[in-house]
């Protein structure tokens, strides 16, 4: 909506400044995160307030002491979407089909997510998978529908770009593409929630992530950048970069509460929406399977969970009781008891190690994020 004031330049040449993408995404990190750290004092003591709270642990981790978090107020997603949508609608261009296509995913995945939430304090049981995958299905039908209705658009969907290629690998046909939206799409989302376990482990990775995606849609939306890195230019694409800024200052300031010890938690509200978006930002710019280089780390975690799940089953077919791979998956998880167990053997208390693997995990995704901004290059 700023934006508009460079229209003005003519009765002061400050207001210019609006014109410039760098300008606008500094501007909207930096409302975002004053907006996530003014708001989430008051939203802390709302969700208190009316028991919106952590209602148990999961059986999995309960040899792991986390008792504690037990009524820690959750659904602070809300924070994370109102933040990052306010602070976009106020410096990206809001008429741009790429901003308007991102956010709707992100705020309808997040809706899924608060549903969810929801349901499972006042119901005990959340949404089933059947309802989620409905609600997912539905959205990507949409976008697909909306990408497919303008010929420009088009075009891309159906390119499939990989990693380290100038071209794409080969044409999808329009059922193809719609799966392979699909699976981009509830992939990213799901994987992000499965992440969200430790006090601030996915919000710390979502924010790498929508740094390096911050790089990769200025590149794609600048024209001059996209030709010489040989990349799919995408006309428009560049006020995707001013939402990542605003992600980033959302979730920077989330973080400042979701540390070790979080005072608040994202809930499936925050996870869902995460993963959505960043999916839509690899889909607009066609980027989608660099994702699995970027968010390497959501890729792992919910590896972890296929593999500890299909070896259980397999193992219980096939010799009458399930195995597993890991002690509990995710993976951050069978960390925490090897950690465990190694205090009981060494007879000490068992250290900080809920900070300790989230930091790691941190460390392990800002490299992953590295290595796919450096991809641009490496073609």
């Amino acid at each position: 909506m700023l934006y508009y004031l460079s229209l003005l330049e003519a009765h002061l040449s400050e207001l210019r400044l609006f014109k410039y993408i760098t300008f606008r995404t500094l501007g909207a990190a930096s409302t975002a995160f004053v907006v996530s750290l003014l708001l989430a004092p008051w939203l802390i003591r709302k969700l208190q307030a009316i028991n919106f709270g952590e209602q148990k642990i999961d059986d999995r981790v309960g040899g792991l002491g986390k008792q504690t978090k037990v009524g820690t107020p959750t659904m602070g997603g809300i924070l994370i979407i109102a933040a990052a949508t306010s602070s976009t609608l106020l410096w990206a261009i809001p008429t741009n089909t790429y901003v308007l296509l991102t956010l709707g995913t992100f705020v309808l995945m997040g809706g899924i997510g608060f549903v969810d939430d929801y349901w499972k304090i006042k119901r005990k049981n959340g949404l089933s998978v059947k309802a989620k995958f409905a609600a997912q299905l539905g959205w990507a039908a949409i976008v697909f529908g909306v990408l497919w209705s303008v010929p420009e658009m088009r075009d891309r969907v159906t390119d499939f770009m990989v990693p380290f290629c100038k071209q794409p690998l080969f044409q999808m046909s329009m059922v193809v593409a719609f799966i392979f939206l699909v699976l981009v799409l509830v992939g990213a989302s799901n994987a992000v929630n499965l992440t969200d376990g430790l006090d601030g482990l996915a919000i710390g990775c979502s924010n790498s992530v929508a740094v390096a995606y911050l790089f990769l849609t200025y590149v794609a939306g600048h024209s001059n950048f996209a030709e010489y890195l040989q990349v799919p230019s995408v006309q428009g694409a560049g006020e995707l970069t001013v939402y990542c800024g605003a992600l980033l200052g959302a979730g920077l300031g989330f973080l400042w509460y979701n540390c070790h010890p979080a005072k608040i938690f994202m809930g499936d509200t925050g996870s869902l929406a995460l993963g959505g978006a960043i999916a839509m930002l690899a889909i607009l710019i066609k980027q989608e399977l660099l994702l699995t280089i970027v968010g390497a780390v959501f890729v792992i975690e919910a590896a972890s969970v296929v593999i500890q799940s299909s070896y259980f089953k397999y193992t219980r077919k096939r010799y009458g009781e399930g195995r597993r791979v890991f002690k509990c998956a995710p993976l951050h998880h069978h960390f925490e008891f090897v950690e465990k167990e190694r205090a009981l053997v060494e007879k000490r208390e068992p250290e900080l190690v809920e900070t300790v693997i989230v930091t790691r995990f941190w460390i392990l995704s800002i490299i992953f994020a590295l290595i796919g901004i450096a991809t641009l290059k490496l073609r």
